[in-house]
C-alpha cells in the first residue's frame, strides 16, 4: 500500500538556543538593523499621521476653506482626500524599496548565519 506521505528530509535542522537568540538580538549587526528600520518608520509614521489628522481637523473645523471649488465639482476636501490614498500607497512603495535594500539584505545574513550555525 503507498502512502502520500512526502519522503524524510535529508538534513535535520535544529532551532537555535535562546541564548543564541539573545546573542544575535546584543549583536551590533542586530542594532544596526533595527536602527535602519526604526530611522525610517518612525519619522515616516509620525507625518503620515500628522498628516491624517490635519486632514480630518480641516475637515471638521475649516468647511469653507474644505468646500472651496477648484474646477467644476472638485473641491479641496476631494483633493486632499485623494491625496491621502495616493501618499498611503507612496509610502507603502517607498518602504518596501528601503526594506529591500536595506533591511532585507542585513536581516538575511543574520538568518543565514542563525540557521548556518544550527
Amino acid at each position: 500500500m503507498a502512502t502520500d506521505a512526502p519522503p524524510p528530509s535529508k538534513t535535520t535542522h535544529q532551532l537555535p538556543s535562546a541564548e543564541e537568540f539573545v546573542e544575535v538580538q546584543q549583536s551590533a549587526e542586530f542594532s544596526e538593523l533595527r536602527r535602519s528600520h526604526r530611522s525610517f518608520a518612525f519619522p515616516l509614521t509620525v507625518a503620515f499621521i500628522v498628516w491624517y489628522l490635519m486632514y480630518v481637523l480641516l475637515s471638521n473645523y475649516a468647511g469653507d476653506f474644505m468646500g472651496t471649488k477648484l474646477f467644476g465639482n472638485i473641491n479641496v476636501a476631494f483633493v486632499l482626500g485623494i491625496a491621502q490614498f495616493v501618499t498611503t500607497f507612496l509610502i507603502a512603495w517607498w518602504y518596501s524599496r528601503h526594506a529591500n535594500a536595506k533591511l532585507d539584505p542585513k536581516a538575511e545574513a543574520i538568518k543565514t548565519r542563525m540557521e548556518g550555525g544550527a
